[in-house]
């Protein structure tokens, strides 16, 4: 292992990471807090500043993919498409496979310039979650408690909030509604076999009531619905913890542009979609490429000058607290500062872990909870 290889696998090294990460973030929420006074008077640049401000944090995780990682993301798409790519505002519709797609799916709004507006429909929980859930509350994230009879009203008005937005945007929809697993898989087609639609391989049943909600409360401000299908090579199975590690994985993503039917003909449109990204996920299992022409699109430094903007302000006041710490030669000194260490790496597998497959939401396992929205 190469010298640059060997610090990137080190916990001190990680440690300093998620210290950059967590310091900032809460700088930046309470500074987004601040911004609330400018919604009364001006709310399009309230908008722009929070987009702003989303970015510092957003991107941070992204340099981690990028910069740290090094993760090739190829791109599989129509060329006449790529040139509309973040010019336009869209509905991307995600895969719910791997434990970094959504790390992936900002990856995608990172590269097209549209990171910091970048909005999706999340669970009610998230938006009490320090840093990335209080960033969304300021982005104006449409959050759910996916119960539709209680969540129609909220999800509506907070969709329609968002026809007046001053910037360019991507709305990222996972229509499956929780992340693919075997026992939700087998629940999922029993729930097809019932209903009468046909069996997907590698997908869950999609949801379709928030999804053609969304269309019909954007239709008059969204251009199009990307639809992608990530993948990995060589049967990789990427975690936050490989990426964190320093781990490179290689990504492909399929991009395709679609136009979907109105309301009444939303969810056989969805069905009949997903029958799609199920024949092109075998399609790439058995060629390890999809049917469009790959191109690479350019890694944007802003991630990278971000990260370093905050390193830079706050291991300088860090270093100098350790060190006066040490020559003190405090006894109680050192012994809180190895307390803050703890709670800190506890802190740091808490937040890794809430990306784990193996620990994710139990939404979409019960027989009761599979009436498809």
């Amino acid at each position: 292992m190469d010298i640059v290889g060997f610090l990137k696998s080190q916990f001190i090294c990680h440690l300093l990471i998620c210290y950059i990460f967590i310091v900032s973030g809460l700088i930046i929420n309470f500074i987004q807090l601040f911004t609330l006074i400018l919604w009364p008077i001006n709310k399009q640049l309230f908008r722009r500043i929070n987009c702003r401000l989303a970015y510092c944090i957003s991107s941070q995780m992204v340099m981690l993919l990028e910069w740290w990682s090094g993760t090739d993301c190829t791109l599989y798409t129509d060329p006449e498409s790529y040139h509309k790519y973040g010019n336009e505002n869209a509905i991307v519709i995600l895969n719910h496979n791997f434990e970094i797609d959504f790390l992936c799916g900002w990856n995608f709004c990172e590269r097209f310039g549209v990171l910091g507006s970048s909005k999706v429909l999340a669970k009610k929980e998230l938006s009490y979650m320090p840093i990335i859930g209080w960033m969304w509350y300021f982005l104006e994230i449409v959050f759910c408690k996916r119960k539709w009879e209680e969540d129609r009203k909220t999800v509506v008005q907070k969709l329609l909030n968002l026809r007046d937005y001053p910037e360019n945007f991507w709305f990222l929809i996972h229509c499956e509604g929780t992340r693919f697993t075997e026992q939700k898989h087998q629940i999922s087609m029993q729930v097809a076999e019932a209903k009468g639609l046909p069996k997907l391989k590698y997908h869950l049943l999609p949801r379709t009531k928030g999804f053609a909600v969304t269309v019909q409360c954007l239709r008059n401000v969204v251009s199009a619905v990307y639809d992608s299908t990530l993948n990995f090579r060589n049967n990789e199975n990427p975690t936050l913890l490989g990426v964190l590690n320093g781990k490179k994985y290689h990504a492909d993503l399929y991009v395709r542009q679609e136009v979907p039917e109105d309301e009444q003909g939303c969810s056989t449109w969805l069905h009949k979609l997903y029958q799609e990204k199920d024949a092109f996920q075998e399609e790439y299992y058995r060629t390890g490429r999809y049917p469009a022409v790959p191109i690479v699109p350019p890694r944007r430094p802003w991630t990278l000058l971000n990260w370093l903007f905050w390193a830079l302000l706050l291991l300088y006041p860090l270093f100098k607290l350790l060190i006066n710490m040490i020559s003190s030669g405090s006894s109680l000194t050192l012994a809180s500062f190895a307390f803050v260490i703890i709670i800190a790496s506890v802190g740091v597998r808490w937040m890794i872990g809430v990306t784990e497959i193996n620990k994710g939401s139990t939404y979409g396992n019960n027989d009761n909870k599979q009436k498809q929205k």
